[in-house]
């Protein structure tokens, strides 16, 4: 039954989010094309609705992949620096967009940032793999450190470009995307990433059985079929992918990889590719129902997923320890 549960609870809050919003839409007038009501509902609430589905079945299942990659219950798209090279990338267009659009006419600056933003996410996964090519291991702990040491680097190079922002427009413009938001997703910018979303996906969901395999020491893992190195490489590559064309649109999105994958669990005791995804599109869609509701400022996404994700995520921790104890 608990793993049926978020199967039921997301189709109502897909459809729920569909009436929330500061535009009260008329339904009446929703399928006239001629209408307000009708580009709001189809360019806006749709686009906005579709994108935050897709995030967090993405980003749900990036997390469940990354945490069998590395077999580690606390890893999430930030350990192998993604999250930081997107930030890095998406900054670069927002502080530096109008000299690079001297340098490339016809890219305009708002198309920059999600190009970016992904170019920046694959990078830092590329970077992380040839570090680990050069220690000489492909280990999970080479890939950890590796990890740490791009992400690090990231962090630093993001440092210095907030230093070259203006504090008074461009500096504002990296917070609040590194905080996250939907508020400016439109239907035409989810049709942009949809692609690159639906093919990390569809690879995850095709080396399901793999990546739980990743679990076990690399020994039993061979011992049952799987190129160990060849799937590591491949899973990180696809949950890299969509997390990086995600958070290319919407900016960083705290907690939901890191949690999707424990609640799903906790539901089913393998957890499993599909239901850390549809876990993660649930809290997504609710988080954002909430920011919504919340007040007419809409608060960044990752505030509400960060304030209500650590409580759970500490309650699932104890739990968990009193079952070892």
């Amino acid at each position: 039954m608990g793993r049926v549960l978020p199967a039921v609870i997301l189709p109502v809050v897909f459809l729920l989010s569909f009436f929330i919003g500061r535009f009260e839409i008329d339904w009446s007038k929703a399928f006239d094309a001629s209408t307000v009501h009708y580009r709001v509902f189809v360019h806006l609430r749709m686009g906005r609705t579709l994108m935050v589905l897709f995030a967090g079945l993405g980003l749900g299942m990036a997390g469940n992949t990354f945490q069998s990659v590395f077999r580690n219950p606390l890893a999430s798209p930030d350990v192998a620096g993604v999250a930081s090279g997107a930030s890095v990338g998406a900054a670069t267009a927002i502080v530096f967009g109008n000299s690079l659009a001297a340098v490339l006419p016809g890219f305009a600056k708002s198309a920059m940032i999600p190009v970016f933003a992904m170019a920046g996410g694959i990078l830092a996964l590329v970077m992380v793999m040839l570090l680990t090519k050069a220690s000489g291991r492909t280990t999970t702990v080479s890939l950890l450190l590796s990890g740490i040491i791009i992400n690090a680097v990231f962090q630093a190079l993001l440092m210095f470009i907030k230093l070259s922002a203006d504090t008074e427009n461009t500096l504002q413009a990296v917070e609040f995307w590194i905080m996250g938001s939907f508020s400016d997703v439109t239907l035409d910018g989810f049709l942009k990433v949809i692609a690159w979303i639906a093919v990390g996906v569809v690879g995850m969901l095709m080396m399901s059985r793999q990546i739980r395999l990743l679990n076990l020491p690399d020994d039993e893992a061979q011992m049952l079929g799987i190129s160990v190195k060849r799937c590591r490489m491949l899973a990180l590559g696809f949950s890299t992918l969509t997390t990086a064309a995600v958070i290319s649109t919407t900016g960083i999105i705290a907690f939901i990889g890191l949690l999707a994958p424990h609640i799903a669990r906790k539901l089913d005791i393998r957890g499993g590719q599909l239901l850390s995804g549809i876990v993660g599109a649930v809290l997504l869609l609710v988080a954002d129902i909430l920011v919504r509701l919340i007040s007419k400022a809409e608060l960044p996404i990752s505030v509400v997923t960060s304030l209500v994700g650590a409580p759970i995520l500490f309650l699932l921790v104890c739990r968990r320890n009193e079952v070892n104890h």
